[in-house]
């Protein structure tokens, strides 16, 4: 598949599964916007040497936090509540194999933190295009069709950075093997009304 390389497309019917609880996925959508915002102040807090990478990070968990508003005022627009935050175990499965392939040094974790960001964004932007092309519910259509651009901008940004402070690590082979472990992985998954569900 030529998005992002994403080795698995979502199978459109996941949708289907969507429409029936857009509460659901406006409030899952909704803290993995902050989980993304979150997951960039700690890679600043953990790499505040490079002045660079702290400046378009805080430019990212800046949007990100203005996505979470967007999908908020979608929810109260439509007399929806925000459910609580729950586990994301796709999320979850990529931060496990992110921590087993660290191999302790410094560039070698920020490496895993970059692909490990870069693929979380790659496969929200694609369910973001199966949302945006498959849904019935023409405002969301809209809404998802625009996300779907920021979010791909934002894998850029995390993949560029890889490769630029990953002297050492070839980072092309690293990237193919995280394509491989996520394909064998999110086979799992799309069966539920949650971005990665």
């Amino acid at each position: 598949m030529s998005t992002f390389r994403l080795q698995l497309p979502t199978d459109p019917r996941w949708v289907n599964i969507v429409e029936k609880n857009i509460e659901e996925i406006l409030s899952d959508h909704a803290w993995c916007e902050q989980k993304a915002a979150s997951n960039a102040i700690t890679i600043i807090t953990i790499n505040s040497e490079y002045p660079d990478l702290v400046t378009d990070m805080l430019e990212l968990a800046k949007e990100e936090m203005e996505h979470f508003q967007m999908v908020h005022n979608i929810i109260k627009k439509r007399g929806l509540k925000l459910a609580r935050e729950r586990k994301d175990e796709y999320v979850g499965e990529l931060a496990q194999y992110m921590k087993k392939s660290n191999t302790g040094s410094r560039v070698s974790g920020f490496v895993e933190r970059m692909l490990f960001s870069a693929m979380i964004e790659a496969r929200s932007c694609e369910r973001f295009k199966v949302l945006s092309e498959n849904i019935q519910d023409e405002e969301l259509a809209r809404f998802y069709r625009e996300l779907m651009e920021s979010e791909a901008a934002h894998y850029t940004t995390f993949i560029t950075y890889a490769r630029k402070y990953g002297q050492g690590i070839d980072v092309e082979k690293r990237w193919r093997e995280w394509l491989d472990f996520e394909a064998s992985i999110i086979a799992n998954y799309g069966k539920k009304e949650s971005i990665h569900g």
